[in-house]
C-alpha cells in the first residue's frame, strides 16, 4: 500500500513536471519552431502589450507636452491592439478614437504611392528600368548626366534631385495646384548622377504618384481609393484635400506646445505634392493596409498585390554597402540584433507618425502624434523600448578599435551637410544649420555630433572606414570619390540620404566665425554717429582734421542694408516651416538689400582710396573705416556662396 502511495505521488509529480515543461516550451521556443517561427520570436499579449504601451505613451505625453497619440498593433492578420491617447480636440476635450480620430501620416502616405505603383508594375503597364521621360509630355528631365533616371530610382530615392521645400505647403484650398502644374513649375537640379547617392525627396515621390496618373489615366486620389482604400475597407482614409465632409468632423487638431498651452493650428495642405504626405487616416485603416502588407498583399479575401509583387517590394533595392540598412520598394530597412524590419516615418509640421513591420514574425505596429515640435521623441523612444522589452541584445564587450586607426583619422574629420538639400536657391542656406561635426577622441574613437535633435555619439571602427557605435547598434561607412579623398558619410539609421563633406568655407563653424566678426565690424560703424552725438552733449570741440562725411554716409547705408537683411534673413530661416509656404512679396523686397548695398559698398571703395591718398580722418579712422569696408565685402562673398545674393527663388 505505501509503494502504490509512492508510486502514485511519483506519477502525480512527473505528471505536473511534464506540463509545465511542455507548456512553458510550447509558450516559447518549441512552439514557435512547430508554427514555422523563428525559435526566438517572443510571446506577445494583448493583456501585456497594453499594459507595456499604455504605461509608455502616457509617459511621453506628460514629458513630450504631447496633446494625442494613436496606436495600432498588428499580429497574424488581426489587430491586436489599437488605442487613443490624449485628446484629438484639446479645447472641446475630444478624445482620441483609433477608429474614428484622423491623424496626418505624413511621409507614411508615400508607402500607399509605391504600393499603387507596384500595382501598374505588376499588370506590365510600367517597368521599373524605364526612364521616366518616356512618360512625360507637358516637361521631361534634362540630360545632365548620362545616365536616365529610372522608376526604380525615384522609389529609392537616387534620382539625384536636389530638395524642393518652396510652396510644398498652401494657406488656403484657393492657392492649391494641380500635381502636373506644381511638378513642371518647380522642377528640381540634378544634383547628383542617378543610382548613387541616397537624397530624400518628396518631389521624386509625387513624381511617382504623377506616373500612376498618366498610365492609369485616372487622379491619383481616385485611383487609390479604387485600388487600395476601397478593397482594404479602409473607408477612413484619403488624399483630398481639403477633407470630404463625411470626414471632416473625424479629424484631430494640429497643435504646438507654447508657454504652457497647446495652440491649434489649421488643417495643412499639401500644395502639388500630395502623393508624398497628404494622407489622412486612422490607426484602425492603417492596421489594415499593415496586415496585407505582412499576408503579401491580401487582407481577407481581398488582394491588393500578387504575392511575389508583395515579396519584391519588401526585398532590399538600393544600399551603400552590405553592411549597411537600405531600402526596400519603397520601404527603410531597420536591423536590431539581427532582426530585420521594414519602416517608413512620417512629419508634416503639427504631425509625427511611424510605420513599422516585422515580416519574418507577422507582425507590425503604427504610431502617430498630433503635436509638433514636442520635447520627447516619442517614435524613437518607443521602438526602441519595444525592441529591447521584445527582442532584448545579449550584453557583449565593446570591440577594440583598429591598431592603424589612427592613419586614416585625420582623413575622417570634419563637417559633413546632407545630401537632402537645396543647391540652386537659397534655401540652400539651410545646409550651414544642418552638419555633422566628426572629431577624433583620445581613445581611437569617433565623436559624431549631428544636427539639433539628433543626440552626438561615439564610434568605434570594426573595418577600415566602418564604424560601431559605443553602447548601440548604428553603424558609420566613410566613403571615398573618383580622386580617392574621403568626401562621403554613409548612415545606417539613415538611409534616406548621406552626408557630404564640406568644403573650408562651407563649413559651419568658419561660416558662423566669419559672419559674426563681419557683424561686428558693421556694426561698429554706429561709433560715428554715437561720437558725433557726445560730442554735441558735452559740447567738446571738434579736432581739427580733415573730414569726408559722405564717404562715411555710403559705407554706413552699406552696413545697415546687410545688417537689416542678415537679422530678417535669420529670423525667417530660423522658422524653417514657414517657408514652405513659399516666398512672399515682403520676402523678394528683403533680397533687393544686398544688392543695394552693392552700390553703397562700390562708393565707399572709391572714396577709401581718397582717404588714403589725402589723409582724411586719423589713421586709425582710416583703419577703421577700411576694415568696415572690407567686412562688408566679404559679407557679399558669404551672401553670394550660400545663394542669399539676387532672386534664387
Amino acid at each position: 500500500m505505501k509503494n502504490f502511495r509512492f508510486l502514485k505521488f511519483v506519477w502525480l509529480l512527473s505528471a505536473i513536471f511534464a506540463f509545465y515543461f511542455f507548456h512553458f516550451k510550447l509558450e516559447g521556443g518549441e512552439k514557435n519552431e512547430l508554427a514555422g517561427l523563428p525559435s526566438n520570436t517572443p510571446v506577445i499579449e494583448r493583456a501585456s502589450l497594453e499594459a507595456f504601451i499604455d504605461g509608455l505613451i502616457s509617459a511621453e505625453l506628460k514629458a513630450g507636452n504631447i496633446a494625442g497619440v494613436t496606436f495600432s498593433f498588428v499580429k497574424d492578420g488581426e489587430i491586436l491592439l489599437a488605442k487613443g491617447y490624449g485628446f484629438a480636440d484639446v479645447k472641446n476635450r475630444k478624445p482620441v478614437e483609433p477608429d474614428k480620430t484622423l491623424f496626418r501620416p505624413g511621409s507614411v502616405s508615400k508607402l500607399i504611392t509605391w504600393t499603387a505603383l507596384m500595382q501598374l508594375v505588376e499588370q506590365g503597364k510600367i517597368s521599373l528600368n524605364d526612364d521616366v521621360n518616356k512618360y512625360l509630355a507637358k516637361f521631361k528631365f534634362p540630360d545632365t548626366y548620362p545616365e536616365p533616371i529610372t522608376v526604380a530610382n525615384l522609389m529609392s530615392h537616387t534620382p539625384g534631385f536636389e530638395e524642393v521645400i518652396g510652396s510644398m505647403l498652401a494657406r488656403r484650398p484657393q492657392d492649391l495646384i494641380s500635381l502636373e502644374d506644381y511638378l513642371a513649375r518647380n522642377m528640381p537640379w540634378r544634383a547628383f548622377p542617378p543610382g548613387k547617392i541616397t537624397a530624400y525627396s518628396n518631389y521624386g515621390t509625387a513624381l511617382a504618384g504623377y506616373l500612376v496618373e498618366i498610365v492609369s489615366g485616372e487622379k491619383f486620389e481616385d485611383y487609390v481609393e479604387k485600388y487600395i482604400f476601397d478593397p482594404l475597407g479602409m473607408t477612413m482614409s484619403t488624399f483630398r484635400e481639403p477633407l470630404p465632409e463625411n470626414l471632416s468632423p473625424f479629424m484631430s487638431k494640429g497643435y504646438t506646445f507654447k508657454r504652457g498651452v497647446f495652440v491649434e493650428h489649421d488643417f495643412e495642405l499639401f500644395n502639388g505634392l500630395y502623393p508624398a504626405g497628404s494622407m489622412s487616416s486612422t490607426a484602425i485603416d492603417m492596421a489594415k493596409f499593415m496586415i496585407a502588407h505582412l499576408q503579401n498583399g491580401h487582407l481577407g479575401e481581398k488582394r491588393i498585390l500578387q504575392e511575389e509583387t508583395a515579396r519584391l517590394m519588401h526585398s532590399r533595392l538600393f544600399s551603400a554597402h552590405p553592411r549597411l540598412d537600405g531600402n526596400a520598394h519603397g520601404f527603410w530597412e531597420k536591423t536590431w540584433n539581427g532582426l530585420r524590419m521594414i519602416e517608413h516615418g512620417g512629419d508634416t509640421i503639427y504631425f509625427h507618425s511611424q510605420l513599422v513591420l516585422f515580416p519574418e514574425y507577422n507582425m507590425g505596429y503604427f504610431v502617430s502624434m498630433n503635436t509638433g515640435g514636442a520635447k520627447s521623441d516619442l517614435r524613437k523612444h518607443l521602438l526602441e523600448s519595444f525592441l529591447e522589452r521584445y527582442f532584448p541584445k545579449p550584453i557583449s564587450p565593446e570591440p577594440e578599435p583598429l591598431s592603424d586607426f589612427q592613419q586614416r583619422a585625420k582623413e575622417l574629420v570634419g563637417s559633413y551637410f546632407f545630401s537632402r538639400a537645396v543647391f540652386t536657391k537659397f534655401y540652400k542656406a539651410l545646409s550651414i544649420f544642418s552638419q555633422v561635426s566628426v572629431s577624433v577622441l583620445p581613445q581611437n574613437r569617433l565623436y559624431v555630433a549631428f544636427p539639433a535633435g539628433l543626440g552626438s555619439r561615439q564610434w568605434i571602427e570594426i573595418e577600415p572606414y566602418l564604424f560601431k557605435e559605443v553602447d548601440g547598434s548604428g553603424r558609420l561607412l566613410f566613403g571615398k570619390d573618383e580622386r580617392g579623398q574621403v568626401r562621403y558619410l554613409y548612415f545606417n539609421e539613415y538611409p534616406f540620404m548621406i552626408g557630404i563633406k564640406a568644403r573650408w568655407y562651407e563649413k559651419k563653424n568658419f561660416v558662423f566665425f566669419i559672419v559674426i566678426i563681419c557683424t561686428l565690424l558693421l556694426l561698429s560703424f554706429l561709433i560715428w554717429p554715437i561720437s558725433a552725438f557726445l560730442r554735441r552733449i558735452c559740447r567738446r570741440p571738434r579736432l581739427e582734421i580733415k573730414r569726408k562725411p559722405a564717404a562715411r554716409w555710403a559705407l554706413g547705408i552699406a552696413a545697415v542694408l546687410q545688417l537689416i537683411f542678415l537679422l530678417a534673413l535669420f529670423s525667417l530661416i530660423s522658422n524653417e516651416a514657414s517657408l514652405m509656404y513659399g516666398v512672399t512679396p515682403a520676402f523678394k523686397v528683403l533680397f533687393a538689400l544686398p544688392i543695394i548695398s552693392i552700390l553703397f559698398l562700390f562708393i565707399a571703395f572709391i572714396f577709401c582710396f581718397g582717404l588714403w591718398w589725402r589723409r582724411y580722418y586719423t589713421g586709425c579712422g582710416r583703419w577703421h573705416y577700411s576694415l568696415i569696408l572690407i567686412a562688408g565685402i566679404i559679407m557679399l562673398w558669404v551672401f553670394s556662396t550660400w545663394n542669399l545674393l539676387g532672386w534664387k527663388f
